[in-house]
């Protein structure tokens, strides 16, 4: 089954089928889809240690009412990694301001 999202630049709503994200015509492939694009975490002008970048994006993600199951996924996806993954991760999964 196919669903709308909106794209991660903002231009408008993609088709997302066959749990393949895509991206709108305005960005020409150039950014991915965010998976929650709802929940907003402020990264610039705080603290950059990755327990904080962690524990923002979880608590953001908890106040938008996001299911624990994906929460989980989220913190394994984050800490798989080393710091630039963990960034990567949090910038496909919520907004970042």
């Amino acid at each position: 089954m196919d669903t709308v999202q909106v794209c991660a630049c903002g231009h408008g709503p993609v088709l997302q089928g066959n749990g393949t994200p895509d991206t709108c015509v305005a960005c020409d492939g150039e950014r991915p889809l965010v998976k929650f694009p709802f929940v907003t975490v402020q990264l610039v002008g705080e603290d950059g240690n990755a327990f904080a970048i962690l524990a923002r994006a979880q608590r953001a993600m908890r106040e938008a009412r996001v299911d624990r199951a994906d929460i989980d996924a989220f913190i394994k996806e984050a800490t798989s990694g080393n710091y630039d993954h963990l960034l990567q991760t949090v910038m496909r999964w919520v907004e970042v301001s």
